[in-house]
Order: structure tokens, then sequence, then C-alpha cells
């Protein structure tokens, strides 16, 4: 069973908003398995787009569950971050599904696969979902990172109707 998620003292509006890019393991079971490397062009470019936004970026690779669990517990500190949840093989875990609805933050679920791929999907009332964003391989966590700075935007400026919707 997880640990209950600690909700420390909010920080002061001031200072940068967060986004943390959780990635779970690529493999099922039980054996500790790290996460494909995320192509270096990928990668730079979600870390520039965040230092253009005046955004925190985090990147933490899980092994395991237990260690998405944790990371997803410790990204919890402030409602107003966002999560880039790639669960992976963690997509069916039961102790996810039942996590996700008692955080605060929203979170944006990546799958980078391929355009005709169809994976499997964590369920729509699995917490605070803003998006999917899948279909276009590793470049799936560039969109999921515009839609959290979309979403941090609106927050920051007291809006609750996004672009598009």
């Amino acid at each position: 069973m997880p640990r209950p998620c600690l909700h420390p003292t909010p920080a002061p509006a001031h200072r940068p908003q967060s986004v943390f890019l959780l990635r779970g393991p690529d493999l099922p079971g039980n054996v500790p398995h790290m996460p494909a490397p995320l192509p270096a062009a990928v990668l730079q470019s979600v870390v520039s787009r965040a230092l253009e936004a005046d955004t925190t970026l985090a990147l933490r690779d899980c092994r395991s569950e237990q260690e998405l669990i944790e990371a997803l517990c410790v990204a919890d500190h402030d409602p107003a971050d966002v999560v880039l949840l790639a669960p992976g093989a963690c997509v069916s875990s039961e102790r996810l599904r039942r996590l996700l609805p008692r955080l605060r933050n929203a979170y944006v679920e990546v799958h980078d696969t391929a355009a005709d791929a169809n994976p499997a999907q964590l369920p729509e009332n699995a917490g605070h979902r803003l998006a999917v964003a899948r279909g276009c391989g590793a470049q799936s966590y560039v969109l999921a990172l515009e839609v959290a700075l979309e979403h941090l935007a609106c927050s920051e400026a007291g809006e609750r109707v996004h672009v598009g919707t």
C-alpha cells in the first residue's frame, strides 16, 4: 500500500510554477527496469520550452511501480504544478489508479507511441487528467508540455477556459 502523500504549506504565489515529467518502467513485472532514454532532441526541446516559459522542469525516470507512485507523491506538494505522466507498463496498475484521484496536481497522460498504435490509457476518472498526448512518438512529450503550459498560464491568469475547449 502506498504511503499517504504529504501536503506541506503551499509555496508563495511568486515562485515559478513547476512541471514534473514522470516516466514509469517500460516492462511489466517485479524486476526494476528503467524506461528507454528520451531522444536528445526531444529532451532538449522540452527543456528549452520550459525555460522559455519560466517554468521549472523536473524529470524522473522510474524503474518500478513503487518508484512511480513515490515520485507522484513527491510532486504533489503544490496543486498549482502539473505532472506529465508517462505510466509505461504501470498503465494498468491498480495502485496507480487508486492514487491518482487523491492527488491535487493536474496531469497530462503521455504515451510515446506511433500514430498507428492504440496504447492502453488510464481511466478518465483517474484524477485530474487534462489530456492524453499520444500518437506522435517521443514528440508526444513536447505536445504534453504545451498542454501543461497552457493550463499553467490559464491558472495563473485566473482563466477557466482553455483555447480549443
